[in-house]
């Protein structure tokens, strides 16, 4: 178990692994580089240098500073170190936003103790906005200084705003259309947003998110912001979430009953 001294440092380090991938990832965004497609479980799943350097150059410092450490990241796999703590690392979650140049990405990175994701980062370069959860903390750091995340206070379907990023990663009818009747109940339904989404719930101006063929790189980051703000991230069945999948992020413990009442009978 991390001391607090040591979560301390290990914050101020993904502060510099994510001033690291910036350096990478803003002279490329919307510069027109070229796009190579993975052809994974999208027809076009798209990867760029940008991709591949950033996490290259994460990488390099941790090797460099914690040579013990494990590291999982997107585009260059896992490596196994001699340390419970691994690094999960997303060096562009949302290369599509990215690449069409929306400023709906991040750079995700998490430090997990080998139980757990306990310190979680998104870093957006271009729009000066660092979101880190730590235990005991959810912090926004802008160009105009430090404010605490706290999720809303929304506790009902019909109350709520739902953020998805693209319907086509439901796989199958039951899971589209479970989705379909969840987002008929909701206030207001917006795509398209990536980890930025996530992001917004522990800001408390989403509500709930919902998404399926997530891996651990796309959703640990995410949990210590979102649940150091007073929200909740499980999968449909409320299990847990740290390895990918299907995921649910609510602001409240109602909501998230009302959403796993309908979503856990698309599993």
């Amino acid at each position: 178990m991390l001391t607090p001294d040591e979560i301390n440092t290990l914050t101020g380090f993904a502060d510099t692994l994510a001033d690291a991938a910036a350096r990478v990832t803003l002279p490329h965004f919307r510069s027109g580089l070229a796009v190579d497609n993975k052809r994974g479980d999208f027809k076009f799943d798209p990867v760029t240098a940008a991709d591949r350097d950033a996490e290259a150059a994460i990488r390099a410092l941790i090797t460099e500073h914690y040579p013990t450490h494990g590291i999982y990241g997107e585009e260059h796999g896992r490596e196994t170190g001699t340390s419970e703590n691994y690094w999960v690392i997303d060096p562009i979650d949302g290369t599509r936003s990215f690449i069409s140049g929306v400023p709906l990405w991040g750079t995700l990175i998490a430090l997990n103790d080998g139980t757990k994701p306990v310190i979680g980062m998104m870093d957006q370069p271009y729009t000066g906005e660092r979101f880190i959860g730590r235990p005991g903390l959810s912090e926004l750091v802008t160009r105009h200084g430090r404010s605490k995340l706290r999720v809303s206070t929304c506790t009902a379907l019909d109350n709520a705003i739902l953020g998805n990023t693209d319907p086509a990663m439901f796989k199958t009818e039951k899971e589209r259309t479970v989705f379909r009747t969840l987002s008929s109940e909701v206030k207001l339904r917006r795509f398209g947003g990536d980890c930025y989404f996530y992001a917004l719930l522990a800001a408390g101006t989403i509500d709930l998110v919902v998404e399926a063929s997530l891996q651990p790189y796309d959703i640990q980051a995410m949990i210590p912001i979102i649940e150091n703000a007073g929200g909740i991230v499980t999968s449909w069945t409320g299990g847990d979430p740290q390895m990918g999948g299907h995921v649910v992020a609510a602001a409240t413990p109602e909501l998230h009953t009302a959403a796993i009442a309908l979503l856990k009978t698309a599993l």
